[in-house]
C-alpha cells in the first residue's frame, strides 16, 4: 500500500514538471529597476475621430525583441484594452482585451468602438508573463467618437 501511494505522488510530480505553464508559473525573468513601459501616442485623454488609430509604444532601460527570444533585459508589449492588468506572476492571457505583440513591434493599428476606453502596456518575456518587477505602463483613457 505504501509503495503505491509513492508511485502516485511520484507520477504526479512527474506529470507537473512536464506541465510547462506549471514551469513557467514558478521562475519569471528579472527585469532592470529602472525599465518603463510608456504609450507614446495616443496621449491621456485624446479624443479619436472614427475609430481607428495607431498606438506607438516606448520602453526605456529594456529591449524590444519577439517572443520566444530568451536574453536578458528584453521582452515585448501586452496591450490591455479596457481592462485592468492581470496577475503578474502568471501567462498574460490572449483575448480581445489583452493584445500580444509578439513579433516585437512598438505600434499597433486598433479599431474602437466609440465611447471612452482604456489603455496600458504591459512587457512580457519570452514566455508571455510579465518580468519581475513588472514593466507596465500608466493606464490612460481616450474617447472615440
Amino acid at each position: 500500500m505504501l509503495r503505491r501511494t509513492v508511485l502516485g505522488a511520484l507520477a504526479s510530480l512527474a506529470a507537473l514538471a512536464a506541465d510547462s505553464s506549471f514551469s513557467a508559473a514558478r521562475a519569471r525573468t528579472p527585469a532592470p529597476a529602472n525599465a518603463e513601459a510608456y504609450i507614446i501616442w495616443p496621449p491621456d485623454g485624446a479624443v479619436i475621430t472614427g475609430g481607428k488609430l495607431w498606438v506607438r509604444m516606448g520602453l526605456r532601460n529594456m529591449g524590444v525583441c519577439p517572443k520566444g527570444v530568451d536574453l536578458p533585459n528584453v521582452g515585448h508589449h501586452h496591450l490591455m484594452v479596457d481592462t485592468d492588468l492581470p496577475p503578474l506572476d502568471q501567462e498574460i492571457p490572449s483575448d480581445r482585451n489583452h493584445l500580444h505583440y509578439g513579433a516585437g513591434e512598438t505600434d499597433a493599428r486598433l479599431e474602437l468602438p466609440p465611447g471612452k476606453h482604456t489603455l496600458q502596456l504591459l512587457m512580457g518575456d519570452y514566455n508571455h508573463i510579465p518580468h519581475d518587477p513588472p514593466v507596465y505602463s500608466k493606464k490612460i483613457t481616450i474617447t472615440v467618437k
